[in-house]
């Protein structure tokens, strides 16, 4: 036999590489991830008696066995993000073995700002939970009446992680055995630790047993039952049934992500920097005059701040100038989709929308809506808009839905509003503002505006968005609409193209499609207004 040639024996080895990094992926292999749950031993044991430190004292003697295989599953809240070291430096070793790599993202600042950064993050973050946690987020257990004790709301587990359910007991039964049943559908029970008497069935399973002679050691032995989600699910709940001797109750366990933060850096302490918080946003078509002057006047009051402008004009004209940002789009697009486009680019924590025939005065202080979203929890404030004739309008509106049956609900919007918000004795809560409104960017970016209502709508945004968002109005931040009084023999063709596309015919296919959304989009049979 011959000694096969160096070239040869050089492609044999590069082909092998290859085949190898090709199967490699369908190869079934341990997944291979940042550890982010707690380590086991000495400080899950702390952990554990952490969780336990606000359930009734009275069984703290009872002594127990911790079972670290459980235990250790528990999060901690406080994750660590580790990297694999080592390792061989080989052509494709990257590929056949891929490494994980852990990265500090506090690197992204220097030294010198890093303490302020984490300062402002942290009150943005304490904003953000103000806003987004409600009442029936907290854990409340219901007291045994039955004779059991449960959780009745507020619990809650990350997909496929493990909790210690809390909360858990039996009181005011006297037998000389005791037998407790856990039942679950989308997940399995664990005991954290073992107390001595108790007999435990059904570890790892959809449904466990506990039984014991001692109550307390039972009531002990409850407060280490542990839940595991199996299977994965971004957003549900899972329905436990707790049961003994003929006595039964049912609670739930969420199961979900938690709100990832969407924060924005308001900038150095001091007095509310509107540049930095607040993007203007608007929309034109055809009327660039009118526009002009909206961007001159702003610019007297707020020289800085970003103006995002889209444009469905046929021949759009260049708008031009520090801190403009204008968007071009198809000829007629429409309204909504203009809105669309325009915040889809802001990037500040705040857009205040704009008509494009509106005109910033001295009564047009952004400070005063800034101040109120920063201290409430509202989404969204309306301002005021003033007429040429002196009126002064806030056009509130409250929406209600009444539930319908088959032929669908009744959508009702009545002028008005809910209630003056204390502290700001100019506003009001309400469900519906007039076009002059500002925002948190992203509560508006997530209920969004539908691009098939194109030149007639407004209010259909406020309907999309009830019941996620928190609006309100005020009465003393006031800008100015530009006269729209105008001969017909005075009018550009621009003004009358304007005019055809803003204000269709009733009968138009405009207003049919504003009526079939509403019918079928959002299922409504009929609609009542004032």
């Amino acid at each position: 036999m011959r000694f096969l040639r160096k070239p040869t024996i050089l492609v044999l080895v590069v082909s092998t590489l290859l085949v190898v990094a090709i199967l490699r992926p369908w190869t079934p292999k341990p997944t291979s991830a940042v550890d982010l749950r707690n380590r086991a031993s000495a400080s899950a044991e702390r952990l554990l008696e952490e969780r336990v430190r606000h359930s009734p004292g009275k069984y703290e003697h009872i002594p127990y066995r911790l079972k670290v295989s459980v235990a250790g599953l528990l999060a901690n809240n406080g994750c660590v993000c580790e990297g694999e070291e080592g390792g061989v430096n080989l052509p494709f070793s990257q590929v056949l073995f891929p490494r994980v790599g852990a990265y500090s993202l506090d690197r992204a600042f220097q030294a010198s700002e890093l303490e302020e950064v984490q300062r402002r993050r942290a009150q943005e973050f304490h904003s953000f939970q103000m806003r987004y946690q409600t009442p029936v987020d907290l854990l409340i257990v219901a007291k045994a009446n039955s004779p059991l004790e449960f959780p009745t709301q507020g619990v809650e587990v990350r997909p496929l992680k493990t909790i210690l359910i809390p909360g858990l007991g039996v009181q005011g039964l006297s037998h000389d055995h005791y037998v407790v049943n856990l039942t679950a559908t989308l997940g399995t029970f664990d005991v954290a630790a073992q107390v001595e008497g108790v007999t435990v069935r059904g570890d790892a399973e959809m449904h466990m047993s506990l039984s014991t002679s001692l109550l307390p050691q039972l009531n002990r032995q409850l407060q280490f039952v542990t839940y595991t989600n199996t299977l994965f699910h971004p957003n549900t709940a899972d329905t436990v049934q707790f049961e003994t001797d003929g006595h039964q109750a049912l609670f739930t366990i969420k199961i979900r992500h938690g709100v990832t933060p969407k924060l924005y850096n308001p900038g150095p302490k001091g007095d509310y920097n509107i540049s930095a918080l607040v993007t203007i946003a608007t929309k034109t078509f055809l009327r660039y005059d009118k526009l002009q002057v909206l961007i001159d006047s702003i610019r007297s009051f707020y020289p800085t701040v970003t103006i995002v402008i889209a444009d469905d004009s046929k021949e759009p004209q260049p708008m031009r100038g520090p801190h403009i940002e204008h968007y071009t789009m198809p000829f007629g697009k429409g309204w909504f989709a203009g809105r669309n486009l325009a915040i889809s680019q802001v990037t500040t924590k705040y857009v205040l929308w704009v008509d494009d025939d509106f005109i910033f005065t001295a009564s047009t202080k952004l400070e005063k809506l800034v101040d109120v979203l920063e201290k409430t929890t509202l989404d969204l404030v309306g301002g005021a808009v003033r007429e040429i004739t002196g009126y002064t309008a806030t056009y509130r509106q409250t929406i209600s839905v009444e539930p319908g049956g088959e032929e669908g609900d009744c959508l009702h919007m009545r002028r008005g509003y809910h209630h003056t918000i204390a502290g700001f004795p100019h506003c009001v809560v309400t469900d519906g503002v007039i076009n002059f409104f500002l925002a948190h960017t992203e509560r508006v970016q997530q209920v969004g505006f539908d691009p098939r209502l194109a030149r007639v709508a407004h209010l259909e945004f406020f309907i999309d968005g009830l019941g996620s968002l928190h609006v309100g109005s005020c009465d003393d931040v006031v800008v100015s609409h530009a006269s729209k009084i105008k001969l017909p023999w005075s009018q550009s063709e621009a003004e009358k193209t304007y005019a055809k596309f803003r204000y269709p015919a009733k009968s138009s296919d405009a207003s049919n499609t504003k009526n079939g959304l509403l019918y079928f989009k959002n299922r409504f049979k009929c609609l009542t207004h004032n």
